[in-house]
C-alpha cells in the first residue's frame, strides 16, 4: 500500500510543478502581435495564392505593417479585386506605435 502512495505522490508533485512552470512561461514567453496586421489582412483579397512572393495573405499583411513590403501592388489578385487605398488610409490612421508613419507605396 506504502509504494503506491508514493508513487501517486510523486507523479502528483511532478504534474503540479510542470503545471506551474507552464503557467510561468506562458506568462513571461508570451508573444504578443501588432493588432494591425488582422486588419490590413482583412482588406487583402485573402486568395493566399503567394503571387506576391510570400506564401500567405498573412505574411503579406505581416510585410506591409512592418514597413518591408515595398510595394502594395506585388498583391496581383488585388489590382482587379480591390482597391489599396483602403489599407493606405488605415495604415495612415493607424502609425506605428512611436508616431512613425508605416512606409509603405502603391
Amino acid at each position: 500500500m506504502m509504494p503506491l502512495l508514493y508513487s501517486v505522490l510523486i507523479i502528483g508533485g511532478i504534474g503540479l510543478l510542470f503545471g506551474v512552470g507552464l503557467s510561468l512561461a506562458s506568462k513571461y514567453l508570451a508573444v504578443e502581435e501588432d493588432y494591425r496586421i488582422d486588419e490590413v489582412e482583412k482588406l487583402l483579397p485573402n486568395y493566399n495564392c503567394g503571387a506576391c512572393g510570400t506564401p500567405s495573405c498573412k505574411a503579406f499583411a505581416t510585410e506591409i505593417v512592418s514597413g518591408n513590403a515595398g510595394n502594395l501592388t506585388r498583391c496581383k489578385p488585388g489590382k482587379r479585386d480591390k482597391n489599396f487605398n483602403p489599407i493606405l488610409e488605415y495604415l495612415k490612421n493607424n502609425p506605428n506605435s512611436d508616431g512613425t508613419p508605416v512606409k509603405i507605396r502603391l
